[in-house]
């Protein structure tokens, strides 16, 4: 075998991804595996691992499939437990008496709302969940869809409790290169994991603070009655405001609690600073603004069907509404402060195999730690609180098990195809070969050299688009990246950090999140006219990531990175200039 084919052969199961869900457009549940089986085949042959451990690590993923899979259904039962019990109604009407002004009810409900539900439920759910309440308020469908695809960016590295972090980055990191480097650093994994963290949410708080100002340019833009991104341009001030408002608490929540919860507690506070605000007309545009009578719209606008709409219950208080996101927010805080000791004696109770198959890989479950327990708990809670009915719990349940059912297929093969990849090396090889994911950072290496952090948001974006979520491009391509930062000398945790940011970044043009927000509202068939309109955020968000992470590695200066945002900066700043 030559050696230079190597790279190619360890890009294979990716570029199968890609060719098949995205050349072919096969579904996530087809396309996955059969990229499995090409992993394991080429894990078998040229790399010649061990059946024996082809197997193990293949459990392994689906046991981290499962814990992923128990975190989706808790958050998906919340949600839909809410709307059974009529809570979604009022937090619907809720956001209409603050403002008429559609910019503002973008950046309430896309920007603050839905970062707070990717703290707390991530996976593609802001989109889903956002698109259907817009819908409500009066948007159009192509504009809601495309609001709640913007926002899949700057919340969802630590979206669902950090997940993207404390599975993704931690699992994909998981091997003998990153503990060999920390004894020599003297750390521990867990406060590693929180050092790149930090380095995530200082990235995506520079990053992010133009996202606002996007959601109501590209609103007005593409779907105003005068087609003016000027219009949304207007509106910078109060922009800006509610992305200060929840990008710097969500910086101070990374630095001083952990990667659980920047996005849920950074949201949180945003909203109540921004609602605020708004009620008092703080940096509020002068005029307001609003989309051209219905009638008007073009047919491809609207799709065929609306969301359930639970009409709004007696007694149903807004207070009461958000009452069970208030619960999970202190659950979550509760049981991940080691100060208060619940943290102990939840994470203590474990469930899995230490040695499967005597490889040595292992992946225990702590089924009382994860986040969806703390989800079920809170559907309990609610069920008294709103005093629901068996009927509306059933109802919950029935659409929960539906929608989990059409996750698992993909996950099911995605994770044991991202293990299999990961424990290819030479400890479980018997060709002396470095895993697949060491060999694509020598030939990146030698390709980028020094150059590489500016790119390695690409590669995180290009795993998220391909696999659908950031949690798995981080568990693909974390090794990896981290693997090219030693090879060219630089510190690891910033090369990692802009592979999280990239893949957030990615969501934005995930086709799984398109067909699943698109799905909501009735609008399949449109998401390549969808993906067009939110590539341009994505471009902008892994230029700037990519600069700064070069520029954080090696300094201001006659560089790649600094001229990167000079450019980026007098783009930006002639689009303003032409648009004034």
């Amino acid at each position: 075998m030559q050696p230079s084919l190597l790279p190619l052969l360890a890009f294979a199961p990716i570029l199968t991804v890609g060719l098949l869900l995205v050349g072919l457009r096969w579904s996530a549940k087809r396309t996955m595996p059969v990229a499995f089986a090409v992993t394991a085949l080429i894990a078998w042959q040229v790399w010649q691992v061990r059946p024996t451990v082809i197997a193990a690590a293949s459990l392994q993923g689906l046991l981290l499939a499962l814990s992923l899979l128990y975190i989706i259904f808790g958050a998906m039962l919340l949600l839909a437990t809410l709307t059974q019990s009529g809570a979604v109604a009022a937090i619907r009407e809720g956001f209409t008496r603050i403002s008429p002004d559609r910019r503002v009810q973008a950046i309430l409900v896309g920007w603050l709302f839905g970062s707070f539900i990717e703290g707390s439920a991530g996976f593609g759910a802001p989109a889903a969940i956002a698109a259907p309440l817009m819908l409500a308020l009066g948007f159009p469908a192509m504009a809601a869809v495309m609001v709640g695809l913007i926002i899949q960016s700057t919340p969802v590295s630590f979206g669902a409790v950090g997940t993207p972090i404390l599975v993704g980055v931690a699992g994909g990191l998981d091997s003998d290169l990153v503990r060999q480097h920390l004894a020599g650093q003297g750390m521990e994994y867990r406060p590693y994991l929180d050092w790149i963290g930090l380095h995530v949410a200082v990235i995506h708080a520079v990053a992010g603070t133009l996202v606002p100002l996007f959601l109501c340019s590209l609103l007005t833009g593409f779907y105003g009655p005068r087609r003016s991104f000027r219009e949304g341009l207007q509106a910078w001030r109060y922009a800006l405001f509610a992305a200060f408002s929840f990008t710097i608490p969500y910086v101070l929540f990374a630095w001083l609690l952990g990667p659980e919860f920047p996005s849920l507690l950074g949201s949180a506070v945003g909203m109540g600073i921004v609602v605020t605000a708004t009620r008092r007309g703080w940096f509020v545009p002068r005029q307001s603004w609003d989309f051209a009578p219905s009638k008007q719209w073009p047919t491809g606008w609207m799709g065929a069907i609306r969301p359930e709409n639970v009409p709004l219950q007696a007694g149903m208080t807004l207070a009461k509404a958000w009452a069970p996101y208030g619960l999970i927010a202190l659950l979550l805080l509760v049981t991940r402060l080691p100060s208060l000791g619940l943290q102990g004696i939840l994470s203590s109770v474990r469930v899995g195999p230490t040695d499967i198959f005597g490889t040595g890989i292992e992946q225990q479950i702590q089924p009382l730690y994860i986040p969806g327990f703390l989800f079920l708990l809170t559907c309990l809670a609610t069920y008294w609180l709103h005093g629901m009915s068996r009927t509306q719990i059933k109802r919950s349940w029935k659409l929960a098990g539906e929608q989990i059912w059409a996750a698992a297929a993909a996950l099911l093969f995605a994770l044991p195809m991202v293990r299999v990849f990961i424990e290819s090396g030479q400890s479980h090889n018997l060709s002396g070969l470095l895993s697949m994911p060491l060999t694509l950072a020598d030939g990146a290496a030698s390709l980028a050299g020094a150059g590489w952090p500016f790119f390695a948001p690409w590669i995180g974006a290009l795993g998220a688009f391909a696999a659908g979520s950031n949690t798995v491009s981080n568990l693909m391509f974390s090794l990896f990246q981290f693997a090219t930062a030693r090879q060219i000398g630089i510190a690891p945790e910033v090369v990692v950090a802009a592979q999280a940011v990239g893949g957030a970044a990615g969501n934005m043009i995930t086709v799984h999140n398109v067909v699943a927000a698109s799905a909501t509202v009735g609008l399949l068939g449109r998401e390549g006219a969808l993906i067009r309109k939110t590539v341009a955020p994505m471009s902008y968000y892994c230029v700037l990531a990519g600069s700064l992470a070069f520029c954080w590695t090696y300094g201001l200066g006659l560089n790649l990175g600094t001229a990167a945002l000079l450019v980026l900066a007098g783009v930006l700043a002639w689009a303003a200039w032409r648009l004034r």
